[in-house]
């Protein structure tokens, strides 16, 4: 559903594409064999080819073309068989050689297609343009002198896939849903890491507007943006910012612009580039890649299961709804989590305690899931002693909080506080009486017709039991003495 703008003169419909550069996950360059490491002294690794020393020839990685084509498999996309690497020309300071080899007329992947999961539990298809390969510039640094600008070339030539979207998202929303699906799907596949912070993902932003059912117009890029949530106020500022600069009857000029965090909006940064601009021809010192069928089909033999294949079969095989099943298979490790919990146990009730209760412990402690205190193997034993009535669920709750503290397993934890359930209809029994004895007056209420206060004469036998009177039993001897 498209995402639509009031403007003074009307609706506006905001067009959306990204371009994601994303980091292969090598211990080398593209065309060097320098590290790749992050965070590493600045200009420790850097080989004479990342230097464009004279001379120096690029030796194509085959690892990271194997992670290219993993990757393009993954987005249900064509492989190009033969895919040639360009020089993409132009000066920065950080770019020694003056040019940047990556892929033009044709690149390694073509079109393919992302679904989405949207926050209704609807889904949409958003095509992929194209997935090409390109070695990474270095980075400049223009806050360690008053005067001057250091350059480190630790970056430079590490190799990067360059996923390009078609213009097919219209919503802040649905481009932040994107980049978590491609970021998913990235990791699954282990060919990226998927952190923004790190400058592993990055992601270029295309905004226009239009009249709805226009043409397109001019796009604006928003550049390196390093977090979905940053893709999303960025977008939502510039589509308003276009929209203004329309109704006052001005004209929106292809531009490069940057995003400002902390302001909230975007600048100006130069003008865009055209494809001509960069004088494209292919590298003289690469050779055209070029592969067979049984080169494919061996990558594809090894793909794992992906997210959307993981989410169907979670609601085929364990009756999880499209919310949940969206929910737990975002991240691999949450996926294999949730499996173990549920193993021989009901899932439903497996997925609403890793969903409910882990993700808000986890959430609270700003923990991933690979560090959670509480195991899989524990809860899993939490939801047995739920399952054969030795706790209740409310007591449950109570033993999950010190399982948090402790790490401990749930049955020690149990018998250590005495927190057994009590499913003695003599000890219940007794605790009822007690209760209707104290507190005659509401029974008579109750009796007369105030039959709401039910709940509170449940509230009172469970305090007076520490909360350990099995429910079911409670309730039905406290409704046989109520009525009788």
């Amino acid at each position: 559903m498209s995402y639509i703008l009031q403007g003074e003169t009307g609706p506006w419909e905001v067009v959306i594409g990204l371009e994601v550069h994303a980091q292969l996950t090598s211990r080398a360059k593209l065309f060097s064999g320098a590290a790749t490491e992050f965070g590493a002294e600045p200009n420790t690794q850097v080989s004479f080819v990342d230097a464009a020393f004279p001379g120096m020839l690029p030796v194509i990685n085959g690892h990271c073309v194997e992670m290219a084509v993993r990757t393009g498999l993954g987005l249900n996309a064509r492989i190009n068989k033969r895919s040639v690497f360009a020089r993409k020309n132009y000066f920065y300071a950080d770019l020694p050689a003056g040019y940047q080899i990556s892929q033009y007329e044709l690149p390694v992947v073509g079109q393919g297609t992302i679904v989405l999961d949207l926050a209704d539990g609807s889904t949409r298809d958003v095509g992929i343009e194209r997935l090409h390969l390109e070695m990474d510039a270095g980075k400049s640094m223009h806050d360690q002198h008053p005067t001057k600008s250091f350059i480190d070339l630790n970056r430079a030539g590490v190799a990067l896939m360059e996923i390009v979207s078609k213009p097919d998202m219209r919503s802040p929303e649905e481009a932040g849903a994107y980049l978590r699906k491609l970021r998913s799907i990235v990791r699954y596949l282990g060919t990226c890491d998927g952190n923004m912070e790190e400058g592993s993902m990055r992601c270029d932003c295309n905004v226009s507007v239009r009249r709805p059912g226009e043409e397109l117009r001019t796009r604006s890029e928003i550049k390196n943006v390093n977090s979905v949530r940053f893709v999303m106020q960025s977008i939502e500022y510039e589509a308003r910012r276009q929209i203004e600069v329309y109704e006052s009857g001005g004209a929106v000029v292809q531009e490069t612009r940057l995003f400002d965090a902390a302001k909230g909006t975007t600048r100006s940064m130069r003008s865009k580039e055209m494809a001509h601009d960069y004088r494209y021809f292919p590298d003289p010192d690469l050779l055209p890649l070029e592969f067979d069928d049984a080169f494919i089909a061996g990558i594809r033999a090894t793909l794992p299961e992906l997210p959307d294949q993981k989410k169907t079969r979670f609601m085929n095989e364990h009756g999880l709804t499209a919310y949940d099943a969206g929910v737990l298979v975002v991240d691999k490790a949450t996926a294999a989590y949730f499996e173990a919990v549920a193993a021989g146990r009901d899932a439903k009730i497996a997925a609403n305690w890793v969903i409910t209760n882990l993700f808000a412990v986890l959430n609270r402690l700003g923990k991933d899931i690979a560090q959670s205190p509480v195991s899989a193997e524990n809860l899993g034993k939490l939801l047995d002693l739920i399952a054969d009535n030795t706790i209740s669920g409310r007591l449950a709750k109570e033993v999950f909080e010190f399982m948090v503290e402790t790490g401990r397993d749930p049955l020690s934890l149990v018998t250590e506080k005495g927190l057994t359930q009590v499913t003695d209809t003599t000890a219940i029994e007794a605790a009822i009486d007690q209760v209707l004895a104290a507190n005659a007056d509401k029974v008579g209420q109750y009796r007369g017709g105030a039959v709401k206060l039910a709940g509170w004469f449940v509230g009172q036998v469970m305090k007076a039991t520490g909360g350990k009177a099995n429910p079911g039993m409670l309730n039905d001897l406290l409704k046989k003495k109520l009525d009788g």
